[in-house]
């Protein structure tokens, strides 16, 4: 089973140069090859493919000197990686490639962890023999399969180490009622469970709009290219980048505390792109990180053995009672309480939701389901085994 790790890295003057020439360098190679498959296609209509484009960075070298500094697995990597993204396209799964600038994070991935020792506080790879000193806040056990070096906008270096456990993928648990739980996604309250546990929202964003605001102004008045332009655009991305640490940290925690407590955990699949349509709540939906969530809940269901279930997205889990059935059509988006004309029993919108949630998740989607949430969590986190179940 392969883990992510990600570490802070404090490099000095001449390796921040050169960790800037590999993530410019392979941002040079990556355009490069969409520039070339592109026109190929236009022109002759013929798909170039990814060993011809590698075979190209020779003679690219023989024009561009310079990519003779930065490590050739990198450059590689850089081409397969657009690959990799023209399969997704395809697939349906992500949009088609664009060319890269150099405003947001960049990286560069070094894909042979046989050259990569983690020594003394200190990370040794190809090009960068003398280590560059780092921060080990997580120990890991196993062999090092692949390294990747990222800079942020604020000028903030990581690194982030692939690591293969030697361990095998747990098999999943079998799925039982009492373990189970229904988890009703909101903007009020972030989820509400079915045991009755309401998580309440954050709401980082909305607590540092009005700083955030105000830094936009200020950037939007600085002269373009001058010293204050880019100090106040660093000031404004230290705030973008502080919520979403704030996010990603309460993310973690939540999702971390659902998997370790439930054996199985069922969700709602929501259509986000339609929701977001709605501009009142546009802005609440996208700061509250929803898929991001349940992204989280199914890789670490997948490291714990856990089962991840998902409702389909009509299914009306909100109008039926969850006591007797009884479908109430004439329910709306303001009533929060409810009484059922059948049972006359009173439900609170939310936990009778996520009580149908549940309910559904265990009768209906069962194996094909969690066969569904182990490759989709593969995926996500990175977790690669030869023995998938079957």
């Amino acid at each position: 089973m392969l883990k992510p790790y990600r570490y802070w890295i404090y490099p000095d003057k001449n390796q921040t140069l050169l960790i800037n020439k590999h993530i410019g360098s392979c941002r040079f190679a990556y355009n490069h090859a969409l520039e070339v498959k592109e026109f190929n296609y236009l022109l002759e209509g013929r798909n170039v493919s990814c060993f011809e484009l590698i075979n190209q960075l020779k003679e690219l070298k023989a024009v561009f000197p310079w990519l003779y500094e930065v490590d050739s697995q990198a450059l590689q990597q850089s081409i397969i990686n657009l690959f990799s993204g023209f399969n997704l396209f395809f697939k349906g799964q992500a949009e088609l490639p664009k060319f890269k600038n150099k405003y947001t994070t960049q990286s560069f991935r070094n894909p042979h962890g046989k050259n990569v020792k983690i020594e003394s506080g200190k990370l040794f790879q190809p090009k960068f023999r003398e280590g560059i000193k780092m921060v080990i806040d997580r120990e890991f056990t196993g062999k090092i399969r692949s390294t990747t070096i990222s800079r942020t906008t604020t000028g903030k270096y990581f690194v982030s180490v692939l690591v293969d456990t030697l361990k095998k993928v747990p098999k999943p648990v079998e799925i039982k009622p009492e373990t189970a739980v229904g988890i009703d996604l909101g903007l009020k309250s972030f989820i509400v469970t079915s045991e009755g546990l309401k998580f309440e929202h954050p709401k980082h964003l909305q607590k540092s709009l009005s700083h955030l605001k105000y830094l936009s102004r200020q950037h939007s008045k600085k002269k373009k290219g001058s010293k204050n332009k880019n100090r106040s655009r660093i000031r404004l991305a230290l705030c973008h980048e502080k919520i979403a640490n704030q996010r990603k940290d309460f993310l973690h925690k939540l999702s971390t505390n659902l998997v370790k407590n439930h054996d199985t955990v069922c969700f709602e699949s929501l259509k986000i792109a339609n929701m977001i349509k709605n501009r009142r709540l546009a802005r609440s939906i996208h700061s509250s990180g929803w898929g991001m969530f349940v992204d989280m809940c199914k890789y670490k269901g997948v490291w714990y053995g856990k089962n991840i279930l998902q409702v389909p997205t009509f299914e009306p889990s909100t109008k039926i009672c969850s006591t007797c059935g009884h479908k109430t059509d004439s329910l709306k988006l303001a009533d929060r309480h409810w009484l059922c004309v059948h049972c006359f029993t009173g439900h609170d919108r939310d936990i009778n939701a996520a009580i149908n949630i549940k309910n559904y998740s265990i009768k209906n989607c069962g194996m094909r389901s969690r066969k569904k949430a182990w490759g989709a969590a593969g995926h996500v986190a990175g977790v690669m085994n030869q023995e998938l179940p079957v």
